[in-house]
């Protein structure tokens, strides 16, 4: 009982009076305030590594920069520079953040493959590498010319890319469908070999 009172009395001897700080907002002197934080309009973009030798440019959240490709997949392109200048062929894959294109048969790279198993031989296979996208140009088949690519407003609104020299329209809706009628064709034959593997 004796110690219950003594808490009580030590407690309220260390009670805080009203105009304490606790609960109360800081308030600084006018010549110690705080500097105004301006926010930085361009802020620094993060580097990460892609592999050891290449460098992969990234947003602030962690995304990476893709650029604007003047060329798509399923387009027709003639190459302007490099070993294979000259070769007309037809993009397969594109990478957009460091705006390279595979073309279909060119700058075709020897590779040692390794045996997977202990029966089967190791083999040395083509494969085709990247190229980067200003060494390409796309390429009229008609008229058997390469050209810059453009880009207009049809009437019904639809914007879409041609090439100057010729002014044959690239994004037609019959070049669509059969750019998605090739792609459904290999998901289909990719699940038929599935099963039996």
């Amino acid at each position: 009982m004796a110690a219950m009172a003594g808490l009580q009395s030590s407690m309220t001897a260390l009670s805080l009076s009203s105009n304490s700080f606790l609960g109360q907002r800081l308030s600084f002197p006018p010549s110690l305030s705080p500097l105004p934080v301006k926010p930085r309009e361009n802020p620094c973009l993060i580097v990460v590594k892609l592999k050891r030798w290449e460098r992969k440019e990234c947003k602030p959240n962690s995304l990476p920069v893709l650029h604007k490709m003047h060329v798509k997949v399923g387009d027709t392109i003639k190459v302007i520079s490099g070993r294979d200048k000259g070769k007309i062929g037809e993009i397969t894959e594109i990478f957009k953040h460091n705006s390279t294109v595979i073309v279909k048969d060119i700058n075709l790279k020897t590779k040692h493959m390794k045996s997977r198993e202990e029966g089967q031989p190791g083999q040395i296979i083509k494969i085709e590498a990247p190229i980067h996208s200003s060494n390409v140009m796309l390429y009229s088949k008609e008229k058997d010319v390469a050209s810059r690519v453009g880009h207009k407003v049809l009437d019904n609104g639809k914007k879409v890319r041609y090439l100057i020299k010729t002014g044959e329209i690239l994004d037609s809706d019959e070049n669509w469908k059969k750019l998605k009628e090739a792609e459904k064709e290999k998901t289909e034959v990719a699940a038929a070999a599935a099963p039996s593997a």
